[in-house]
């Protein structure tokens, strides 16, 4: 069906991304280091309980489905279960590809009505050192997601054995080679001393393939465009994406195109194809990458210029210690926090101008274009649009 309603594009245009590139496989889809932990934290309490522990679990993923994951090994010793998981990326050339992922539980003396869970972080799982990531200070990096996943995992092992009793563990993760492979990774330049971070937001690892994921927002523009649309919504991902359909939902889904990281050619693409109307939302660290000039967002690139932001706080607010603060934040998360707290209102807005230029450039004179800065918790942060030329 879907190659029945390409065939209605106009042949100019249809020829001209015929020459953009098309992937030559399909890639195989891995899980996360979160995943790997949930499932790893399933065989150390079956361990701990004295319940049979089968080689393989089933996970929950946090957008729905589950996933059946293979342990390693698992055993219980003296006071704790124990079992151990190897990350699968799929045919993503993840650093953390192959390496082991272990979870030791133990109870905890609790006599709460609510459950507790401690989490600790063992051999290779780093803690996190300065502010500005969703883990405070102090506490193993091991993101939300993934600490739901495990509680939710853990749950319902518990409720099966020990119904109505509140539940009470300590979880320990540890990564054999965590150490090591965190220095091939953004954590030391984070703050996050010891180890890799235990990560996730799905559950799964998308294969990182250039050419395939251009060739997916293609599909989906050629998609949208044969439908008879002409807006096309390009979001950073899933979560922004949510939150720019609640936004406009006269808008039909085959509007909304995840763009990811490839924010330079998403938009020539779109543009090519004629689309005459373009909304790019984003949440403020990419949107201040994009300001500053970055085609392609991906963090393995490098990190956004705090120090220019710093600068452009400066020259707006005329607040030299803001201005510092801000330079030395230690993500740009921090430096959004900084500025709201201050009320800096206008240096966000200068970004977004710098967002908007940016789109500008890489999209054209043709379309319309309007960008969008979204907050965390989804709520827009600044917006503004620039007519398009025919």
């Amino acid at each position: 069906m879907t190659e029945n309603i390409l065939k209605n594009l106009s042949s100019n245009n249809y020829l001209l991304m015929e020459k953009l590139p098309r992937p030559r496989k399909e890639l195989r889809q891995g899980f996360s280091t979160g995943t790997a932990a949930a499932a790893a934290a399933q065989g150390a309490l079956r361990e701990l309980l004295g319940l049979a522990c089968p080689d393989r679990v089933e996970v929950g993923l946090p957008g729905g489905g589950s996933l059946t994951i293979p342990l390693l090994r698992h055993g219980c010793r003296g006071d704790q279960g124990e079992a151990v998981v190897v990350k699968d990326a799929g045919d993503d050339p993840d650093v953390t590809h192959g390496a082991e992922i272990g979870v030791r539980v133990r109870r905890l003396d609790h006599s709460g009505v609510q459950d507790l869970i401690g989490w600790r972080s063992g051999e290779g799982v780093g803690r996190v050192t300065k502010p500005g990531l969703p883990v405070p200070v102090g506490e193993p990096a091991i993101n939300p997601v993934p600490r739901r996943m495990i509680r939710q995992g853990l749950k319902q092992i518990w409720e099966g054995v020990c119904p109505g009793q509140p539940m009470g563990l300590e979880v320990e993760i540890f990564v054999p080679r965590g150490e090591e492979l965190a220095r091939h990774t953004l954590n030391p330049r984070l703050g996050i001393l010891g180890g890799i971070s235990i990560l996730g937001t799905t559950g799964l690892v998308k294969p990182f393939s250039h050419a395939a994921y251009r060739a997916t927002i293609l599909a989906a523009l050629r998609v949208a465009r044969a439908l008879g649309l002409t807006a096309a919504v390009f979001s950073t991902g899933g979560k922004s994406e949510g939150f720019l359909r609640s936004q406009l939902p006269q808008l039909p889904e085959e509007a909304f195109v995840q763009m990811g990281d490839y924010v330079r050619y998403a938009l020539q693409a779109a543009s090519a194809l004629k689309f005459q109307e373009i909304t790019a939302g984003a949440f403020f660290g990419k949107a201040l990458k994009i300001a500053q000039g970055w085609g392609h967002t991906h963090a393995s690139r490098g990190l956004a210029d705090l120090a220019a932001l710093g600068a452009l706080t400066a020259r707006h607010t005329g607040d030299a210690r803001l201005a510092r603060a801000v330079a030395q934040a230690n993500t740009a998360r921090q430096a959004l926090e900084i500025l709201s707290a201050a009320r800096a209102g206008q240096v966000v807005e200068e970004v977004g101008r710098g967002m908007l230029a940016a789109l500008r450039d890489y999209a054209g004179p043709g379309p319309g274009l309007k960008a969008v800065i979204l907050d965390f918790s989804g709520a827009p942060l600044w917006q503004d649009q620039s007519p398009g030329r025919p």
